[in-house]
């Protein structure tokens, strides 16, 4: 389903866009999704909408199967997001140790708090962080929107079943220039 509005107060997810990630051969290039991620954050922050940035920095505690690559932390700043988000103080900060940015962080509790009713999601990747989350969000209430040119994920085919079968049944799916275009909208 295309977008057709945006609700008053959304909120921007940006996904594991951090260092020790962003490098990782993908389907898409991630300096092409930093920078989409970027522009919608900038764009978010003009209008005092909420932008929230997630980074992850390991797997569930008490799993003992491997449910990332083999040294997932493999130096000091491997979780730091990336410079280009420009992380602001008013700046949500979300530290996940699962997939879904909602589970176990508080996330939903602040967004109810700020009167979000609708999140737009982008970042790394498709398959794993963004769909979680987009499943948590779905079932939490929310509006999802999908911006899919501002999403990547290692394997093309997965990618492709998320974008094509996942999504639409979860939210709205759009470009990344689309919602730009309704954030400069006048209100």
């Amino acid at each position: 389903m295309a977008l057709t509005t945006l609700d008053p107060k959304p909120a921007l997810i940006v996904i594991d866009l951090q260092k020790g990630i962003v490098d990782a051969p993908t389907v898409h290039p991630t300096g092409e999704i930093v920078e989409r991620s970027a522009n919608l954050a900038d764009a978010f922050r003009r209008r005092a909408l909420p932008v929230v940035l997630v980074n992850v920095t390991g797997g569930a505690p008490g799993r003992t199967d491997r449910t990332g690559p083999p040294g997932i932390i493999s130096s000091p700043d491997w979780a730091d997001l990336v410079d280009e988000l420009d992380v602001q103080p008013e700046d949500h900060l979300v530290t996940k140790q699962r997939r879904s940015a909602f589970h176990d962080t508080g996330l939903d509790a602040h967004l109810r708090g700020l009167g979000v009713t609708q999140v737009v999601l982008t970042g790394i990747s498709t398959t794993s962080g963004v769909e979680s989350t987009a499943r948590s969000a779905y079932d939490h209430g929310y509006h999802v929107v999908l911006a899919t040119d501002a999403m990547t994920d290692t394997d093309p085919d997965a990618h492709a079943n998320s974008i094509e079968r996942i999504f639409p049944k979860l939210g709205q799916t759009t470009t990344t220039a689309e919602i730009l275009d309704m954030l400069t909208e006048p209100k």
